[in-house]
């Protein structure tokens, strides 16, 4: 198997939408109604809006392939790109999702060093991320891999108010 890990670009923008869609709904749609799923799928997933965050220097985007297939990504953000204010010493993993054929495979684990490394390279102190209290198989892999609850804050999934756990992991 061979495993690779790309820095995304303006030119993987349709294939960023694709993925983005695929996963999300592929994660979710079990758990919340159709209505809701479309609303927010059509409005975080634009060509427009994902362009935009594409585009901010500094959010990241990274692809995983396996065997030459898109198989995941990872989206990341550092300083006045995190989506909430976390301080100067904080480092945010917005997005890190695998399609379901390739999950239980190791590859989020990739991501999620890969993560840790840009971190470290920013200087950074703290990991952090929010994940939904009903995803607990992310819940799960989160605190296998260090991370621990910190708070939670409100995500609009269409118009139902969820609450996402924010979760921190101290780095050295």
């Amino acid at each position: 198997m061979t495993i690779v890990i790309k820095e995304c670009t303006l030119e993987d923008l349709h294939d960023l939408q694709i993925i983005s869609y695929e996963t999300f709904n592929e994660t979710f749609k079990n758990q919340n109604t159709p209505e809701n799923m479309n609303a927010y799928l059509e409005e975080a997933f634009t060509l427009e809006k994902l362009k935009k965050e594409l585009s901010h220097p500094f959010s990241h985007f990274f692809f995983l392939y396996v065997n030459g297939e898109i198989a995941g990504y990872l989206k990341v953000n550092v300083n006045d790109a995190q989506s909430e204010e976390m301080g100067d010493d904080a480092f945010e993993i917005e997005r890190i999702y695998v399609k379901g054929p390739f999950k239980n495979q190791g590859h989020g684990k990739h991501m999620l060093n890969l993560a840790q490394d840009i971190a470290i390279k920013h200087k950074k102190k703290r990991i952090w991320l929010g994940v939904w209290e009903k995803n607990h198989q992310a819940l799960a892999f989160y605190r296998k891999m260090g991370f621990v609850q910190t708070g939670a804050h409100a995500f609009f999934m269409g118009d139902e108010e969820q609450t996402d756990y924010i979760m921190m992991k101290e780095i050295d």
